[in-house]
């Protein structure tokens, strides 16, 4: 059994990452089947609950108010067709529902809306999970007593590219708000973001904080940019594949029993960069046809991709019984 640790050295996460390809894939798939069922996929579905207008200044985000990204601006969704899109994301086959609300921080009144839609969605046999930017510890708790799985709060890349990508937020707010979250007794989801110009180290550096945090977090999403026409990282080079699929193995040896999600930048992948991905220690991705703003494959394809590799979508939320 591997031994799940929280005291990587940055020295350690380099030389896995620099290891022969197929020697990292094989340690990695290796670690994978000690903890899971190598042929389940868990299903997520994302639905953007609130678009647009953000006071925030990601580089790679069109949500934001301060880039002209042609996006169409809406106000928080109504309870009802958020959960009329929980009912078609199940239908389909998805495990769990996250919704994303484009805040630096919500208000109060919005955490009692989004709680409203946290409930209905649990009522409907679905895993809940939000990301709704910084929380109060009063909000943090409200979600909490209202039934919410999990909370989403990416570190995006290394504390030291950080104020390259985003300016109006800090790292540490970013790890206050992750130890909010993990104290009030909710899962967490927090991964990053792969090819927004940053070095090798970065992406090592990017492993280190993930996985020497207190507890794994139970989901790792590894994005693959999405680059935006409008936004400051429209342009950036392109991240070699190989380099994504490298990354995404040390996370699943670092990480051994998280969910570590495909998630962002699918659509831009073929079948057989998704499938490495898979063969790498992938077992989650995003369903449907859209992540919050951006293009997704469609259900259909992921079906057809799951039947040619003999895969199946289920799979209980952790690994084997065991504490990360």
């Amino acid at each position: 059994m591997s031994l799940t640790r929280h005291d990587w050295q940055l020295e350690e996460i380099q030389a896995l990452l620099a290891m022969p390809f197929n020697d990292l894939i094989f340690t990695a798939q290796n670690v994978h089947r000690q903890h899971f069922d190598p042929n389940e996929i868990q299903i997520s579905s994302l639905l953007s609950i609130k678009t647009g207008a953000c006071s925030e200044d990601c580089g790679y985000c069109p949500q934001s108010a301060r880039y002209d990204s042609s996006l169409t601006t809406e106000a928080l969704m109504p309870v009802d067709k958020v959960l009329a899109a929980a009912r078609q994301a199940k239908n389909q086959g998805a495990s769990r529902f996250c919704m994303g609300a484009a805040w630096r921080q919500p208000k109060d009144r919005d955490i009692e809306r989004v709680v409203e839609m946290v409930q209905g969605v649990k009522a409907l046999g679905l895993e809940t999970c939000v990301t709704l930017g910084m929380l109060t510890d009063q909000q943090t708790a409200r979600l909490k007593e209202g039934g919410l799985d999990y909370y989403n709060h990416n570190l995006d890349t290394s504390e030291e590219y950080y104020a390259e990508v985003i300016t109006t937020r800090t790292y540490q707010d970013r790890l206050d708000t992750l130890e909010r979250v993990r104290q009030a007794g909710i899962n967490v989801c927090c991964g990053g973001i792969l090819g927004m110009g940053e070095s090798e180290d970065d992406r090592a550096k990017l492993l280190r904080q993930l996985a020497n945090l207190p507890r794994h977090p139970e989901s790792v999403p590894i994005n693959l940019l999405v680059q935006v026409e409008g936004t400051p990282l429209m342009g950036t080079e392109k991240l070699d594949p190989f380099v994504f699929v490298r990354t995404l193995a040390a996370a699943r040896i670092l990480m051994p029993a998280s969910r570590v999600r495909l998630s962002a930048g699918r659509n831009g992948m073929s079948d057989e960069m998704q499938a490495l991905c898979f063969l790498a220690g992938a077992n989650s991705i995003f369903y449907g046809d859209k992540l919050l703003t951006t293009a997704n494959p469609m259900t259909n394809q992921d079906l057809a991709l799951f039947d040619r590799l003999g895969l199946r979508s289920g799979g209980s939320s952790h690994a084997k019984g065991l504490d990360s």
